[in-house]
């Protein structure tokens, strides 16, 4: 199969090779999916750089790419949720990403119905970041009717869609943004927008329930100053927490190193009164058939910017790296009409 493979595991601005691979192996509890689109994610660009390299150790040549829309192929022998023909969408697991191919080979219990109501496009755009906007506000946060909620980059990936769902639970929702994309934010169902070139967040915002981080860690600390005591602040781009290390199973090697890194955010948050916890999203295809729901009842809309040709794999990567897309950027590998990719 073709597929868009990463030679030089953690080599800063690297780009990946257009090549082709073993078709993937489908075990027992395992659905061969035809990739159809698949999305393109920061965190893409953070795998290739080395930046998990200590905790997602991927043995070169391999392929990159966290989300997946396309149809299922083949089911293993223990698969009961799926069949053939079945119109699917799914983060993989963090052992077995590699969407950016013609084929892919997921778990079952990743896996999701694609909502019926989406193009593939659409859909690939949705299960990295809806997931991790999930896991943050229903699952950490168990965000309430009521509650502020104050959301980083409301015009990315994980914002587009953080602020829907947030409105969703009935939150008021503040985020940052630039001046160009205020109508967009407005539009998703954020109540204070802030202009970041002109406006300091932490002048204008108080006694907040929650933070969604997804920024550096100088925002991360200024974020503690607008939580109310028992207040929570979630970050998605670190620094990584001991709880992370009892995630990846490998508490006693990494659980120091964790607490060294996030030692003076959870100092500073403990003197504040409020917790700090790192999330790093982790596959689920139960919460994604929950979102496919949301998606279905036009609650969530995706929030697509560009979309690029399969052979312009590494143009879509460079986009994204500029930090200007609104919403994400989707690579199209295959037609709906069946029609083959496009050769890298």
């Amino acid at each position: 199969m073709r597929a868009f493979i990463v030679d030089r595991y953690g080599k800063s601005g690297n780009t990946l090779r257009a090549g082709d691979m073993p078709e993937p192996e489908v075990g027992e509890h395992d659905v061969l999916v035809q990739v159809h689109a698949a999305g393109v994610n920061a965190l893409d660009l953070k795998i290739r750089d080395g930046e998990f390299k200590l905790v997602l150790p991927y043995r070169p040549p391999f392929v990159l790419g966290n989300d997946v829309a396309g149809v299922v192929l083949r089911i293993g022998a223990g698969v009961r949720k799926f069949k053939p023909g079945d119109e699917v969408y799914a983060r993989p697991d963090k052992d077995r990403i590699g969407t950016f191919a013609e084929l892919i080979s997921i778990s079952e219990d990743d896996l999701a119905l694609k909502p019926s109501r989406l193009t593939m496009e659409e859909a690939a755009a949705i299960p990295l970041v809806g997931l991790t906007a999930w896991q943050a506000l229903v699952e950490i946060a168990d965000l309430q009717k009521g509650q502020k909620v104050f959301i980083h980059a409301g015009a990315g990936g994980v914002g587009t869609f953080a602020i829907q769902l947030a409105k969703h639970l009935g939150a008021t929702v503040a985020t940052t943004t630039s001046a160009a994309n205020v109508d967009l934010v407005k539009r998703l169902g954020a109540d204070v927008v802030i202009d970041y070139r002109k406006d300091d967040f932490e002048t204008v915002l108080r006694d907040y329930d929650v933070v969604l981080n997804s920024l550096d860690n100088k925002t991360l600390e200024k974020s503690l100053r607008v939580l109310k005591p028992g207040g929570k602040l979630i970050s998605i781009s670190g620094p990584p927490d001991p709880a992370f290390a009892r995630q990846l199973g490998k508490p006693w090697i990494l659980r120091p190193v964790m607490r060294a890194l996030s030692h003076r955010v959870r100092k500073a948050a403990r003197r504040r009164q409020v917790s700090y916890s790192f999330l790093f999203m982790r596959a689920n295809g139960k919460q994604l058939g929950e979102i496919t729901s949301l998606v279905d009842a036009a609650i969530i809309e995706p929030v697509v910017d560009r979309i690029f040709p399969f052979e312009a794999t590494n143009d879509a990567l460079a986009y994204v790296q500029t930090g200007r897309a609104k919403g994400k950027v989707v690579v199209k590998v295959r037609s709906s009409s069946g029609e083959e990719p496009s050769r890298p």
